[in-house]
């Protein structure tokens, strides 16, 4: 969803724009106990928990813990009041992603753009300011529950400070020490920027919310995919991938479609109260390989593929990858499939990509750990393998 090489805004970019975005500047989890999801997302995944925001800080409402490795930044808040408006969220969704904030270079500004052009507001402009820089965040209402924050940053405050390890914001603290990030810092898991995140929405809404952020926040179809595309015996789905004008920003909007079975889009909506909201984030990393063998070393979940996916898979892609000129996969056939990774190609090149099991009890959110060898898609090839080893979830649960 974003690079490794984003920053403040470059100087060849148009100022004139207030829709343009620079960066993602973090996604916002609303979480039942920010202190205990800090040591499982540290502990399985790898983060660096940075800094902190509660009571000791001066925070009377909610605890926020910022947790990061390379270019994703990741908060997660707890409401210490009842009338926290996580508290109801939480009780409705569990624990889940509300907000997948954007900056840019006038949080106010792009507001009032995305409200001119028909959206919705979330909440109004505030601004937290003290004697080193500010903070403007706004925020509009996108699909169900979840929430786009435009977010414009000065003085210490800026994004390449924070990027160096600068205070996320006034009130936040840094952690000090936490055992967790040393050990981190020796095994890295290798995870790079946020490349995707898809979004859930119920059966018909789809093209509605397709034209939502074409229409308000200027992106454009990237790809599409139908029910042809992504169904099994059993299920199946439908959707466009919407990207914001520089392809800083890849949003897949999926919508159910009839099938035999419950779809994993049906399932994600009747855990999450019939309420569209966020179902995966992709997390970009430059060696797969590496990247889930330490994850699967420190006991991360992930589907399962049968071993005839693999009688298959190289045959496939490396017919379409002779047929367009690339060169074959260059990691060892093997690993990938004792690791139990997907491969897709295409005619940019290929991706390895796989996917965990949901992040909580409820089969809502989960990760998707992507590494990119010039494809840009979403792994085609692999949806009804996919699809099928969700399907087994799906059946385990009592769900399908």
């Amino acid at each position: 969803m974003s690079s490794t090489s984003t920053s403040a805004a470059p100087a060849e970019m148009s100022t004139t724009d207030p829709l343009m975005l620079v960066d993602v500047d973090h996604v916002r989890f609303f979480v039942g106990n920010a202190k205990q999801a800090a040591y499982f997302y540290a502990s399985a995944y790898g983060f660096q928990v940075e800094q902190y925001s509660d009571l000791t800080t001066g925070s009377r409402t909610s605890a926020q813990y910022l947790l990061t490795q390379g270019n994703i930044r990741l908060v997660l808040e707890t409401p210490l009041t009842p009338n926290h408006p996580a508290a109801d969220e939480i009780r409705r969704f569990g624990d889940g992603v509300k907000d997948i904030a954007l900056t840019v270079l006038d949080a106010e500004r792009a507001y009032e753009a995305a409200l001119r052009n028909g959206g919705s507001s979330a909440y109004e402009p505030r601004t937290i300011a003290d004697q080193h820089g500010s903070v403007t965040m706004a925020g509009l209402q996108s699909y169900g529950r979840a929430v786009h924050s435009f977010v414009s940053r000065t003085g210490a405050y800026a994004l390449p400070r924070v990027k160096q390890g600068g205070t996320f914001a006034p009130g936040f603290a840094p952690m000090g020490h936490f055992a967790l990030n040393e050990h981190n810092r020796k095994h890295p898991c290798g995870l790079k920027f946020v490349d995707h995140c898809v979004g859930n929405v119920e059966e018909g809404k789809m093209n509605y919310w397709v034209e939502w952020y074409e229409n308000v926040m200027g992106f454009s179809m990237f790809k599409h995919f139908d029910d042809k595309d992504i169904s099994t015996e059993y299920s199946a789905l439908m959707s466009k991938v919407m990207a914001s004008g520089n392809h800083l920003i890849k949003m897949p909007i999926n919508e159910p479609a009839d099938g035999k079975k419950k779809s994993q889009i049906l399932e994600y909506l009747e855990w999450h109260d019939m309420t569209p909201g966020v179902q995966h984030l992709a997390l970009r990393t430059d060696d797969e390989l590496s990247s889930v063998a330490e994850l699967r070393r420190r006991g991360v979940d992930f589907l399962a593929l049968p071993d005839s996916y693999y009688d298959a898979v190289w045959g496939r892609v490396d017919a379409m990858l002779r047929k367009h000129g690339h060169e074959p996969v260059k990691e060892d056939h093997q690993r990938i499939k004792d690791l139990g990774i997907l491969v897709d190609a295409d005619d940019e090149g290929y991706l390895l990509q796989l996917f965990t099991k949901p992040l909580q009890d409820r089969p809502t959110l989960f990760f998707e750990i992507i590494s990119r060898r010039g494809s840009q898609s979403f792994g085609k090839g692999n949806f009804k393998a996919l699809f099928e080893a969700l399907e087994i979830e799906q059946d385990r649960r009592g769900n399908l």
